[in-house]
């Protein structure tokens, strides 16, 4: 009777559940932005029968980027893989890995059109051609983000212009003779504080047009913008003006707390700071020297995009496809940006934002995008392309630290980086050269 019974009860299951075809999706979110995208799956699961697709955390992006590799060595890998950017030379470099973004949205009847997505946002992760190689699902660029409380409380002008590092340096006079005890501090040192002041003056970080012009780059973060700023952080750090919280975004929980008065962050750090802040905040363009380089130039993209893997079937391609034209829709577009601070990677989403009054009742919300597009990117500011690269970032990371600790000059730190990062560059040109 009992097996009568079950096969009673799968008879009149919907077909459709039976042969649903499993995504699964790695991400390195956590907190509120894997809250979010946990709605986008659940929304896209709920619109259609033929498809589940089945999210996953793995740690942060370096966790996620290692996972992601050791699960195709062992034939285990998922349909889709989140990717930080420092990742995209490693992800091309891996050939039979990867199925490129244009083949499976191209090969499926979903509507693919690349002209679509935002050059600035989609150009990083594109082959000379500009065939689309993987999806910017998440791209931010940094910003500065401003606790007008703490700045009133100070004695200072909560509108008083930030817009140079310059002033800048004023305001954190000013908080520290106040007895402010966190005047600023900021989120992935290397990637604001290098990688897009490189960009921002329209100075190179590294040869060869950034990495994109082939494997002989070498690196160039060295020079007179890049020791200067980094020069100018250090000694504010030794006067308590500049605070140094961590690595990756360690800085964000003592912003959000109200703790820190000026904070150098993604802007995709409008999530968290949105959710949590108790005070009153808002975001400002990065600031840059007015007498250095050619700033503003534009700033460059972080974030993640997603890399379909290879060794798949059909029926999941079509369903990355369907799934993948789901997240660029206009409207889930729109939404995931005003939600996170992500920049839109269509210009449907952003005129949709913009339409609909998103940016007038959110002031400074367009920043990122402004900051973005506002001039043509040139060979120093469309984005960086480093074999290694979060490897390099370690060793960025350690010599900033040592600045910061009053340890190294910053000439002496940042040669010493570059040195280090150019080993890391060979290595990495001898294993892919063809």
């Amino acid at each position: 009777m009992m097996g009568g019974a079950i096969a009673s009860l799968v008879a009149a299951m919907p077909v459709a559940s039976l042969a649903q075809t499993e995504i699964e999706l790695w991400h390195a979110f956590s907190g509120r932005l894997q809250e979010l995208v946990d709605a986008q799956v659940a929304d896209f699961n709920e619109m259609q029968d033929d498809y589940e697709v089945v999210s996953t955390s793995k740690g942060n992006y370096s966790e996620t980027l290692n996972a992601g590799i050791a699960a195709f060595r062992a034939g285990e890998q998922p349909d889709i893989l989140m990717v930080f950017e420092v990742g995209t030379a490693t992800m091309m470099a891996a050939e039979g890995a990867v199925r490129p973004v244009h083949e499976v949205l191209g090969g499926a009847d979903v509507g693919f059109d690349p002209d679509a997505y935002i050059g600035a946002v989609k150009g990083y992760y594109t082959t000379p051609e500009g065939e689309m190689l993987s999806l910017p699902f998440n791209s931010s660029t940094p910003v500065l983000w401003v606790n007008r409380d703490a700045l009133e409380e100070a004695g200072i002008d909560p509108d008083t212009d930030l817009s140079t590092w310059s002033q800048v340096g004023d305001v954190l006079d000013q908080l520290a003779e106040a007895g402010h005890e966190c005047p600023m501090t900021t989120a992935w040192q290397s990637w604001i504080h290098l990688e897009n002041l490189s960009a921002y003056h329209d100075t190179p970080f590294a040869t060869m047009e950034n990495g994109f012009a082939g494997l002989g780059t070498e690196l160039a973060l060295n020079n007179e913008v890049q020791v200067r700023h980094i020069e100018q952080l250090g000694e504010w750090a030794q006067e308590g003006k500049f605070i140094y919280a961590g690595r990756r975004n360690e800085g964000g929980a003592n912003f959000r707390a109200g703790e820190c008065a000026l904070f150098t962050e993604s802007s995709a750090g409008y999530a968290g700071i949105s959710d949590e802040a108790e005070f009153d905040f808002e975001v400002r363009p990065l600031p840059y020297w007015e007498d250095a380089g050619s700033a503003p130039q534009n700033t460059i993209i972080g974030g993640a995009s997603l890399w379909v893997m290879e060794g798949q079937s059909d029926e999941e391609y079509q369903g990355v496809a369907e799934f993948l034209s789901y997240l660029s829709s206009p409207e889930v577009q729109a939404q995931w940006h005003q939600d996170t601070g992500y920049l839109p990677i269509t210009s449907a989403a952003a005129d949709l934002t913009r339409e609909s009054g998103f940016y007038e009742e959110n002031p400074g919300t367009d920043i990122a995008v402004e900051q973005m597009t506002a001039n043509e990117p040139t060979a120093n500011s469309k984005g960086i392309r480093l074999g290694n690269f979060d490897q390099i970032r370690t060793i960025i990371d350690e010599e900033l630290e040592a600045v910061w600790a009053g340890d190294k000059d910053a000439q002496s730190a940042l040669d010493s980086a570059a040195e280090r990062g150019n080993e890391l560059l060979r290595r990495f040109e001898q294993a892919n050269s063809r």
